[in-house]
């Protein structure tokens, strides 16, 4: 079990019993306490039973494929380059497109959510924090949630 929440619009928190990331897709920043500081841009990582794939995008920026116990999480931002690298059970966006391409089961909105969901024509949801069991606790009709 995982949970995601975010304090900003450009961070996603991301906590396990034993690990927090923080994922900063402005920046292409990570921030896990670890004793080697926070990391940056592409690069493949594993903190704790986190697996973090970091890939860069033709702009220079990066985009996040988080792994956690077999359940894809795509960290992008507003970003909409490089989207065939990332397979996300869950999306972190804020564009419309990406979410059309990718088609993940679950969305977290990281922008104007009121545009997304009437262009996507779903439901939306707001949550502190969105527990996630496993991938089959994922809903089984696409959702937009929104943490705050």
């Amino acid at each position: 079990m995982f949970e995601i929440e975010s304090k900003s619009q450009n961070e996603i928190i991301i906590s396990t019993k034993t690990t927090t990331v923080k994922v900063n897709i402005e920046d292409g920043v990570i921030d896990a306490n670890l004793e080697v500081g926070k990391i940056h841009g592409p690069g493949e990582f594993e903190i704790g039973e986190i697996s973090i794939r970091g890939i860069a995008t033709t702009s220079k920026k990066t985009i996040y494929d988080v792994e956690i116990g077999g359940v894809h999480i795509g960290i992008i931002g507003g970003i909409e380059e490089n989207l065939d690298d990332i397979v996300a059970d869950i999306l972190c966006t804020s564009s419309v497109r990406a979410v059309r391409e990718i088609e993940p089961k679950l969305i977290v909105s990281m922008g104007n959510v009121d545009g997304m969901v009437s262009e996507l024509k779903l439901s939306a949801r707001t949550e502190k924090k969105l527990k996630v069991k496993n991938l089959d606790s994922l809903p089984t009709v696409k959702e937009v949630v929104v943490l705050n």
